[in-house]
C-alpha cells in the first residue's frame, strides 16, 4: 500500500470512528437518563445490550472494501455482538484476531451444512467463538423434499449439538407458503427433534411470509431462541429500523418470555450499511416495550 493510498484509508476511518462514536455517545446519553440497568419486565423494559448484535451480511460491502475499519466503526458505534457470514478470505484463526482486536465477539454464524464437513466448521466455530449457527436457506417445491431436507438438518443438529453448538433454521417468507395445504416451516418443525434444531425468525420474512410473528412464537414455543429484527417499508422492501411498518416493541413485548437470546439487527441491501447499522444500534438500544 503506498503512503497515499495509506492516508486515505485511515482518515476514512478515522471519519467513520468519529462519526460513528459521537452517535453513539448520544445514544449512550439517552440510555443513561433512564434506569442503569432496567429490567427485562415490568414497564418500560428494553433489550439488554448483551443481546443485541448485527449480521455482517448487512455490510458485507463494506467489509469486502475495508475489513478493519468498517468492524472499528461497528464497535465504536456500540456493537460488542456480531452475527458472521463468512471470514471475507481470511481463516477462522485471522477474523478472530481481528475481532478481538476491536472488542467484538461472534455469537452465531450463518454457515451452511449441506455438503459440508461439519467436523471442520465445528472447528472454525471454537476458533471464532460462536456457540449458536443456522442454517440460513432451502427452498424445495415439493413437501418429500422438504421432509428429506428437514432430516439432514437434524442430523446436521445433532452434530452440532454434541459439539456444543446450537445450530437453528432460518426462514424466508416461502416457508410459510402452503405446498399442497402445508406450510414448509411446520414440516421442518415436525420432522427434527427441538434437542438439534431450533428457529432464527427473520420477523421481515415471516411478516412478508404473511404470518403473525407472534402466533409463530407461541406455535414453536422454546423453539425460537433468536431474531433477526428486519424492518419492512411500507412498499414491501427492506428498511431501516424504525423506518418501515413492523411493530417490534409489541412483538418483543408480547414474547418476551421465553428463550430468545440475540436480537440481531439486518437489512439485506442499505445504500448506506454504516448508517444502517448505527440506526439499528441506537433503535434496539432505546426501545421501549
Amino acid at each position: 500500500m503506498s503512503s497515499t493510498s495509506e492516508g486515505r484509508h485511515l482518515s476514512r476511518r478515522s471519519l467513520l470512528r468519529t462519526a460513528a462514536g459521537a452517535a453513539a455517545v448520544a445514544g449512550m446519553t439517552g440510555a443513561l437518563s433512564g434506569t442503569a440497568n432496567a429490567a427485562w419486565s415490568g414497564p418500560g423494559r428494553r433489550l439488554p445490550r448483551e443481546r443485541i448484535a448485527i449480521q455482517l451480511y448487512t455490510l458485507r460491502h463494506a467489509l469486502e472494501a475495508d475489513l478493519e475499519g468498517t468492524l472499528e466503526a461497528l464497535a465504536d458505534i456500540g456493537y460488542r455482538n456480531v452475527e458472521l457470514a463468512g471470514t471475507y478470505g481470511r481463516s477462522a484463526e485471522e477474523f478472530r484476531g481481528l475481532l478481538d482486536t476491536y472488542g467484538l465477539r461472534a455469537v452465531s454464524a450463518h454457515v451452511g451444512f449441506d455438503g459440508a464437513d461439519i467436523d471442520q466448521l465445528v472447528a472454525d466455530a471454537r476458533v471464532l467463538g460462536y456457540h449458536y449457527a443456522d442454517c440460513a436457506w432451502a427452498r424445495y417445491g415439493t413437501l418429500a423434499e422438504w421432509e428429506a431436507f428437514a432430516r439432514r438438518l437434524d442430523r446436521a443438529g445433532e452434530a452440532f449439538r454434541k459439539a456444543g453448538i446450537r445450530y437453528g433454521y432460518h426462514n424466508h417468507a416461502h416457508e410459510y407458503e402452503p405446498i399442497d395445504g402445508v406450510r414448509p416451516i411446520d414440516v421442518i418443525a415436525r420432522n427434527t427433534s427441538p434437542r438439534n434444531v431450533h428457529f432464527e425468525y427473520d420477523l421481515y420474512w415471516v411478516v412478508t411470509g404473511g404470518a403473525d410473528p407472534v402466533a409463530e412464537y407461541y406455535r414453536y414455543f422454546g423453539r425460537v431462541k433468536q431474531y433477526h429484527v428486519k424492518d419492512r417499508a411500507p412498499g414491501g422492501g427492506f428498511a431501516n429500523l424504525g423506518e418501515g411498518t413492523i411493530d417490534f416493541a409489541e412483538i418483543f413485548r408480547r414474547t418476551c418470555a421465553g428463550a430468545v437470546q440475540h436480537y440481531i439487527v439486518e437489512h439485506d441491501s442499505p445504500s448506506d450499511p454504516l448508517h444502517t447499522a448505527q440506526v439499528g444500534f441506537d433503535y434496539l438500544a432505546n426501545l421501549r416495550f
